[in-house]
């Protein structure tokens, strides 16, 4: 609902869901996540028009998303010490949400609004400075973080100006550009270049993939912001690991 809401013009808090074929009201028994879906057939219980496959989806990730998150995610993002206790897994929980509600409205209608995008950063420039001042965080770390945040928005600035002067297309979008300093702020250093450097190979390889199974020309451009969203999701959990393996390999 709120995917469909904000790539369509209107509020998330903008009434009761309504069936975008005959317009009635969904009552609250029809609109069981997943449940319902499953009960109904798929259609609509008044008109028969056929439900989109986006909905049990998306309720699908997000219940998985709360029950790793109650299983898992609260002891692997964890302060000790109140009120980080209960304001850390509250944040995390809302990033999760946040991005899979970024992976889903580019990968289904190809942006990236700039309301989820400037709620995201907000929401994280807001924690790294509580964390920092009140000492969770060294001041070091909220620099690189913010350095981080700079250079990965300049790179893509550069990027987008590159690929439109060479192939005469937007290789990134402006909601791409705008998402990338939120995601090097949440990310810090080094694992800002883990999570962008996995964003880049697994879109190249789905790229690749997308042209030569006849599913895109090699002008086309495709939604970058879903790559953005999995990378970001690998450099969270695995970049201190990952960067550490790669700098030993150097050594």
């Amino acid at each position: 609902m709120v995917i469909f809401r904000m790539t369509h013009g209107k509020s998330p808090v903008d009434g009761r869901s309504r069936c975008p074929g005959c317009k009635k009201i969904i009552p609250w028994r029809y609109n069981i996540p997943l449940l319902s879906f499953f009960i109904l057939r798929g259609k609509c219980a008044f008109c028969r028009r056929k439900i989109s496959w986006q909905y049990p989806i998306v309720e699908l990730l997000s219940g998985l998303l709360f029950v790793w998150w109650y299983l898992i995610g609260m002891q692997f993002f964890k302060l000790i010490g109140s009120p980080w206790q209960l304001v850390q897994p509250v944040f995390w929980l809302t990033v999760g949400m946040l991005l899979l509600t970024i992976f889903m409205t580019d990968l289904l209608y190809g942006v990236i609004p700039l309301s989820i995008n400037l709620l995201f950063f907000s929401l994280v420039l807001f924690y790294r400075v509580a964390l920092t001042g009140s000492g969770h965080m060294t001041v070091m770390d909220f620099g690189l973080a913010v350095a981080s945040a700079m250079g990965i928005c300049g790179l893509f600035i550069v990027l987008q100006k590159t690929t439109k002067l060479i192939k005469k297309v937007d290789g990134l979008g402006d909601g791409d550009i705008i998402l990338s300093p939120t995601l090097g702020l949440l990310l810090g250093w080094p694992k800002i270049t883990v999570g962008m450097f996995a964003s880049f190979i697994i879109g190249s390889v789905v790229g690749v993939a997308l042209i030569l199974l006849s599913k895109k020309r090699l002008n086309q451009t495709i939604p970058f912001g879903p790559f953005l969203v999995i990378g970001t999701v690998i450099g969270l959990l695995w970049g201190g690991e990952i960067w550490s393996w790669y700098v030993g390999m150097l050594q």
